[in-house]
């Protein structure tokens, strides 16, 4: 046999062995050798073999890393081949701990934390990790030499006049309820006053001179204060100079606006705010006769402050500034002057400014420690009428009415010693203060009556006995 004859015989055994018998699968014939493979009639090499099964490898992959979260300690792997391998069950963990745990959650790795320790949420970085300054880089497209020395500052806006007005008269209006100077030099500190800086005294005293004499006094001392540290020389000149010229528009509000104006000249020069040439620098100038009135008055007390009389107390202090000595005296003279006087409605105005309601049960032992001491009716019948009035009025209140009449009642014994009269003038006096519905009758029934002694029958012996009323 020759060679070309053997090699025919083995090309036609290979192609013996290449045809075998295939089974059907879904009703197709699959014929295969080492290279070829038909499914239902169409020939498909390996190499679709291989695409199909890296598809599945890559869906059951997808499969494992989607529940990866949920079954991270179940230790899932993928085998060569792609199959699923599940390994030792681990116990699962709580949802706190899951989420506190910085640690890789698929499964693999060394078990470190994620970035080092420097993510998760609330992390600035790793610990102990010193943040130098960032270095401008000068080659960047984006740097600019003009931002390098550039200083960032809050610019507040100049107050203009519309705005003015609202913005500080709220200040001062809380001022008259403190009375802290300081915090008012604060507050006007933080606005940009600008050119309206000048109108600020003015503004204060045309709110003062609607206001009692305790805030006028405020006023003055506010001007003292604010002077050098917010308001200058000038500004003071300017403002006084704007007063005077709105006063006939000021007299409109306030009838007494010119004199009370003057007040605060004077008050301002006292103070070494003004200048003692300021009521000179006018002088012959003057056509407005407001004007001249107030600096009439401003010159008239100059004069008698240099005989004595202290311009820094011209206001009076508020009723829970003053001494209460000094309230006492003042009470007093009030109740003098309306002795002789008579009026009424002067002595409810003057009891009024002095602000002390919560001190009226001072007014009303004075005025019963009077009557006691009086000799006459004149004093013990004015005094009532007066009680009377301030009742119906309600200037003085129910409840100091009371505390009055309670204190008369305890300090009578004492005021005995010196009038021997005053168990007698003070039951008269609570009858009638009764019948004109100054008090009720619970206060009058408390009224304390002197014991008087008497002589029993003989058959007692003659014992002195103490009887009260």
């Amino acid at each position: 046999m020759t060679f070309e004859s053997s090699q025919q015989i083995n090309e036609a055994d290979d192609l013996s062995d290449s045809f075998v018998s295939g089974d059907e699968d879904n009703g197709g014939l699959v014929i295969s050798n080492k290279n070829m493979n038909e499914i239902n009639g169409n020939w498909l090499s390996s190499s679709s073999n291989s695409i199909s099964e890296a598809r599945l490898k890559a869906k059951a992959k997808r499969r494992l890393r989607k529940n990866s979260s949920r079954d991270s300690g179940r230790g899932d792997s993928l085998s060569d081949n792609g199959d699923v391998v599940r390994g030792t069950t681990a116990a699962p963990t709580s949802p706190k701990s899951k989420l506190l745990d910085r640690k890789s959650r698929l499964g693999k790795g060394r078990g470190l934390p994620k970035k080092g320790g420097a993510g998760g949420k609330g992390v600035w970085g790793r610990s102990g990790e010193v943040y130098e300054p960032v270095v401008v880089d000068e080659k960047d497209p984006n740097y600019d030499e003009a931002q390098e020395n550039c200083v960032y500052e809050t610019v507040v806006p100049p107050l203009d006049e519309r705005h003015f007005e609202k913005t500080v008269t709220p200040i001062v209006q809380e001022y008259f309820e403190h009375g802290d100077t300081n915090e008012v030099a604060e507050q006007l500190a933080e606005l940009n006053l600008g050119s309206m800086r000048s109108a600020v005294p003015s503004l204060a005293v045309s709110l003062a001179l609607e206001a009692k004499a305790s805030h006028r006094e405020l006023t003055s001392r506010l001007l003292a204060d604010l002077y050098g540290s917010v308001l200058s020389h000038s500004d003071m000149e300017k403002s006084f100079d704007k007063l005077l010229q709105e006063l006939p528009d000021l007299v409109l509000d306030t009838p007494g606006a010119p004199q009370l104006v003057g007040q605060f000249i004077a008050r301002a020069v006292s103070d070494q705010i003004l200048s003692k040439s300021y009521i000179d620098g006018y002088k012959g100038k003057v056509d407005c006769e407001y004007v001249r009135v107030t600096l009439d008055r401003a010159a008239v007390l100059l004069k008698m402050s240099m005989g004595g009389l202290r311009i820094d107390n011209q206001w009076g202090a508020g009723g829970g500034q003053r001494p209460v000595i000094q309230l006492i005296k003042e009470m007093n003279l009030l109740l003098k002057e309306y002795i002789l006087s008579g009026d009424s409605k002067e002595a409810e105005r003057c009891l009024r400014d002095l602000e002390v309601p919560h001190f009226h049960h001072e007014f009303v032992y004075e005025a019963v420690v009077m009557v006691l001491e009086s000799k006459g009716e004149k004093t013990f019948k004015m005094v009532l009428q007066l009680l009377k009035c301030l009742s119906l009025s309600s200037i003085i209140t129910v409840d100091q009415m009371r505390r009055g009449y309670k204190r008369i009642y305890m300090d009578i014994a004492e005021i005995n010693i010196d009038v021997p009269r005053a168990y007698f003038i003070l039951e008269q006096f609570v009858d009638k203060s009764f019948n004109m519905g100054i008090i009720d009758m619970k206060l009058r029934d408390l009224c304390p009556c002197r014991g008087r002694k008497r002589f029993v029958s003989e058959g007692d012996g003659s014992v002195v006995k103490l009887e009260s009323c």
